[in-house]
């Protein structure tokens, strides 16, 4: 892996928004909340924070204030900060996209793998919000820099994982789904083919994932809790060949590279992920005709095996539920098939 992969990588953040609970102790003279959230949010800046209260990303005792709120005693506030790094200006691009839903509100894509979200260090452009920005300005030319800057992204996948992606096209639509995203009610499911078989049917995963301690560019699970963030993933075998498994993914939280961290603690990394040890014969012989199968198929997908299959949320502005799916591409639909053959050849042998 050279350093820009490693930076390409680390973009793969799930969730853009991290939650503040803040319970006001019974002492606490009148403060206009602003103010007050400026001395407990470290390195927040009083525009960022009337920003966010603008936006309804500052509720008190469940409900959206304004800037000049004063906060009093056994008041809740809840903060939804947006935790992604600054970004540059966003310069539109025509890239072309899989588009499979559009309304006033939202964008539903189908992200290939390959293609980087949001640009960031070592990507200044060519990623999807580029093509994004693009689009929407053929569609109103008015736009301005200011309105197509990270106008609507409230979660990412990693550049070679494929799949589908929602994005907001106003400030409402934006921080409804921040919200959903939080709470844990947008239904994602993945396709992954990991390495080795599986005692049960299912299973779930719970253990922190946070930033290895050692290895800066790598991410990796902390099951006693100790570091990192609460992650939790649900699995089901859906299919096995020996070798490796067809599995499907939950995610209840989207860390960064949660699947793939999980994937490896339990012993299954994901087939062909780099990062995670799966680029090398994990389960089965180092006979000639055996490596020589593994080799095909790391070339038929030449990233890991991960597809965000399925995406479901409430519409934000409708509230009518909407769910989405993606069929698998080429590259893992081939390697699936391949490996069928492979044990069903075997099974005659």
């Amino acid at each position: 892996m050279n350093e820009e992969q490693d930076i390409e990588e680390l973009q793969g953040s799930e969730e853009l928004y991290e939650k503040l609970t803040l319970t006001i102790d019974k002492g606490q003279e009148p403060l206009r909340i602003d103010k007050f959230l400026m001395t407990r949010i470290e390195g927040a800046t009083r525009n960022k924070i009337q920003q966010a209260i603008d936006d309804e990303m500052v509720l008190v005792n469940e409900k959206p204030v304004k800037s000049n709120y004063k906060v009093k005693a056994y008041d809740k506030i809840v903060v939804y900060d947006d935790s992604s790094p600054e970004s540059s200006e966003i310069i539109p691009q025509d890239i072309p996209l899989n588009i499979i839903f559009e309304d006033d509100d939202i964008l539903i894509i189908d992200k290939p793998a390959g293609m980087v979200v949001h640009p960031g260090s070592g990507n200044p452009d060519g990623t999807l919000v580029n093509g994004v920005a693009y689009h929407l300005l053929q569609q109103n030319p008015q736009l301005d820099e200011t309105e197509l800057n990270r106008f609507g992204l409230v979660h990412r996948i990693d550049k070679n994982t494929s799949g589908l992606l929602v994005m907001a096209k106003t400030k409402k639509a934006m921080t409804d789904l921040a919200k959903q995203f939080f709470d844990h009610t947008v239904h994602r499911r993945y396709i992954a083919l990991v390495w080795g078989d599986f005692d049960k049917d299912e299973g779930t995963i719970v253990a922190h994932v946070g930033r290895h301690l050692r290895f800066r560019k790598l991410f990796t699970a902390y099951p006693d809790g100790d570091h990192g963030k609460d992650a939790i993933t649900h699995y089901k075998v859906l299919e096995r060949f020996n070798y490796v498994s067809l599995v499907e993914c939950r995610l209840e939280t989207g860390r960064t590279h949660q699947i793939r961290v999980h994937m490896q603690l339990i012993g299954h990394p994901l087939f062909n992920d780099d990062f995670y040890g799966g680029d090398r014969i994990v389960r089965g012989t180092v006979f000639t005709r055996y490596k020589q199968f593994v080799d095909n198929c790391f070339a038929l997908c030449q990233r890991q095996a991960l597809h965000a299959r399925e995406l479901g949320f409430i519409h934000p502005r409708t509230r009518k539920p909407m769910h989405f799916e993606s069929p698998l591409p080429a590259d893992m639909d081939a390697v699936i098939e391949k490996w069928r053959k492979y044990i069903g050849h075997k099974g005659h042998e």
